[in-house]
């Protein structure tokens, strides 16, 4: 029985006198991709812009249990280049309403055995994208068992990567869960210390242009993706998660008895303002299952992040859902075993009090089954379809929230799996979800836009824990609106102004106000406490009880991964600009702020002490100089309808 494959734009020549290569360009004409093939009958492809390579010949295929696509190919059909256009809003994230423009050719490339393979390209004027579909009629079970995607980097080519984790290592076997601290400006080709590979998405400057490769569009049949542990001469190839990293009894690997696709591979490329501005990773993920207008984005209290286990209780529950109404934030997050030390009933009490404060209540559960050793609770009670009904109906009717879901296995495509069951149910009883210890959301939060919020980061937590993320917080603080949080909603859970117990904090106060502006996430989940909040001066108050998680815009102003990141977006008529400095000495930063050049404003930025804060009026220009000191930041705001 044949079995049918979908592909995308450019891929190889046939092998009977068809071309020997296409080229597809971008709507404004900058970036060119062309596709080869090589004399084996494997598929290349590369990428330049404004005619500079940018990823030399790199390779392309698919190994399925029913066929081999990576040599003695001939493509079968080449079909015409269409533009491909959309609209679509978000909910939450540094941009509410995107216009995606691409233009897009799919091949019909077949193997030896005369499979046929599909191949769709993207080109935007942002970036590349590839996605692999695969027909099958006859819904016999296909699985994915290698990939040969690669991605070749020029010489000299630097690189900004985090390792991923060994499977079933690290706090009661949770690993991994995207928690590890990225090496920075490193040679392209440096081999990950672990087998696990790199996780998306991978930073690289070539001489030509930043390049940013991640994947999106995950819809439950495939499993995530990351980089290879070697990349020899700088190609990058496609990986796959460990065996162990499933739900209990699940695959690991991308399996269907029908139609399935891969998600996009995304390249995104250019300079930093093009890379950190670009919305490829939402521009290529399902569209939303439905449009959800009850989702509620917002700002949360959270007891846990410097109190742990001792603050989940009733009396200091409620403390937080005062200080949450006292800020104007939405919500108030229990933490794990509320069962046991709160219980239902009086969670249904505290329901009750939080609504008439205008503050929803959201609580935590832990996914797992067997897959690890976790015993916080409630646990294993959201692994079946009938389980999720259970729970998710009984928190919908005492008035719940929102849910986070804590411990999943990695990335295997039962996981995968798992978070769009996940969603898909809680939708069905409005509920709000946050994944913790867990995979990168690729996308995932535009096809359920109930999904606020995912961890997969070495986040606040990880401070509090050990002196040595305290001691490298500025300079990887400084690297993630350059990687992790570029196209999803990262809870990093940040902004303390008080001492974090048993650890050194090393940044000032004006570096953590920069950050709920800096980090996007649907829910913003701040790690101060009533107590240290109460201390700071009103002015700095009243900026946190009006912080946005939805941005109308985004720019870039200045920074360099790792060591600086300055960004400035809009809400309404307000700009926010914010900026931290992530190496160990003062700088002086030149800001080109001439979208907003003359408008008068406010800087709120350090003072005297790294725990005190100074205000200026101040003027927008397109040079404006303003010092900052070692580990020190600032946020100003800019009212330009007035």
């Amino acid at each position: 029985m044949k079995v049918w494959m979908v592909a995308v734009l450019s891929i190889l020549l046939a092998a009977c006198g068809a071309k020997s290569h296409y080229k597809v360009t971008s709507p404004d004409g900058d970036l060119t991709l062309t596709l080869t093939q090589a004399s084996d009958g494997s598929a290349l492809y590369e990428v330049a812009q404004h005619g500079q390579p940018v990823l030399m010949p790199s390779p392309l295929g698919l190994t399925l249990s029913s066929g081999d696509f990576t040599r003695e190919l001939t493509v079968e059909a080449a079909g015409e280049p269409t533009l491909v256009k959309e609209h679509y809003t978000m909910v939450q994230g540094k941009q509410q309403d995107i216009n995606y423009l691409a233009r897009e050719q799919r091949f019909a490339v077949s193997n030896a055995d005369g499979q046929v393979l599909q191949v769709v390209f993207r080109v935007s004027d942002d970036g590349v994208a590839l996605q692999y579909r695969i027909a099958n009629p006859s819904d016999q079970a296909i699985s994915v068992t290698d990939e040969l995607t690669g991605f070749a980097l020029p010489k000299a080519t630097k690189a900004w990567l985090q390792p991923v984790a060994l499977a079933q290592t690290g706090y009661k076997k949770t690993n991994p869960s995207y928690e590890e601290h990225y090496q920075m400006g490193i040679d392209a080709g440096t081999a990950s210390p672990t087998e696990a590979g790199w996780v998306f998405p991978a930073l690289f400057k070539t001489p030509g242009a930043w390049v940013l490769i991640t994947e999106a569009g995950m819809d439950g049949d495939f499993h995530a993706s990351r980089l290879q542990q070697h990349s020899d001469n700088g190609v990058y190839r496609i990986g796959q998660p460990m065996q162990p990293e499933v739900t209990a009894g699940g695959a690991c690997m991308a399996n269907a008895r029908g139609d399935f696709h891969s998600p996009w591979r995304i390249i995104t490329l250019g300079d930093l303002a093009t890379v950190t501005q670009s919305t490829l990773g939402t521009d290529l993920a399902d569209p939303a299952v439905d449009d959800m207008a009850w989702v509620k984005p917002g700002v949360a209290s959270w007891s846990w992040a410097l109190l742990k286990d001792d603050s989940v209780n009733f009396d200091t529950t409620k403390d937080f859902i005062d200080y949450a109404a006292d800020m104007g934030w939405q919500y108030t997050l229990i933490d794990a075993d509320w069962d046991k030390k709160i219980g239902w009933d009086k969670l249904a009490t505290l329901v009750d009090y939080a609504a008439k404060k205008d503050v929803g209540i959201l609580v935590w559960y832990n996914s797992s089954g067997a897959w690890n050793e976790t015993v916080y609770s409630p646990k294993s009670a959201l692994l079946s379809a009938a389980d999720r009904e259970r729970e998710f109906s009984r928190l919908e009717k005492i008035g719940v929230k929102g849910v986070k879901i804590d411990f999943f296995p990695g990335d295997g495509q039962s996981v995968m799996a798992y978070y769009n069951d996940l969603a898909r149910d809680a939708a069905k009883h409005h509920l709000l979800l946050n994944y913790h210890g867990s995979s990168l959301p690729r996308g995932l939060h535009r096809t359920y836009p109930n999904l606020m919020t995912m961890e997969a980061v070495h986040g606040f937590e990880m401070i509090t824990f050990m002196q040595n993320s305290a001691d490298l917080a500025p300079s990887h603080m400084a690297m993630l609106p350059y990687t992790r949080n570029v196209f999803d909603p990262m809870d990093f859970t940040p902004t303390t102004f008080g001492e974090i117990p048993n650890i050194e904090r090393r940044t000032t106060n004006g570096f953590e106000l920069a950050l709920p502006v800096l980090f996007t996430s649907g829910i913003q989940h701040i790690a101060e406490t009533p107590d240290n909040m109460a201390t700071v001066p009103a002015y700095v108050k009243g900026f946190m009880r009006g912080l946005p998680v939805l941005w109308d815009e985004s720019r870039f102003v200045m920074g360099f991964p790792g060591q600086s990141a300055v960004f400035a977006r809009r809400k309404g008529s307000t700009w926010y600009v914010a900026g931290i400095n992530g190496d160990d000495r003062a700088k002086n930063m030149t800001l080109n702020l001439d979208f907003i050049a003359g408008k008068t404003g406010v800087l709120i930025t350090d003072g005297k002490t790294p725990r005190s804060f100074s205000r200026f009026s101040i003027t927008a220009s397109n040079e404006l100089e303003l010092p900052v000191k070692a580990h020190g930041g600032f946020v100003m705001t800019f009212n330009t309808g007035q």
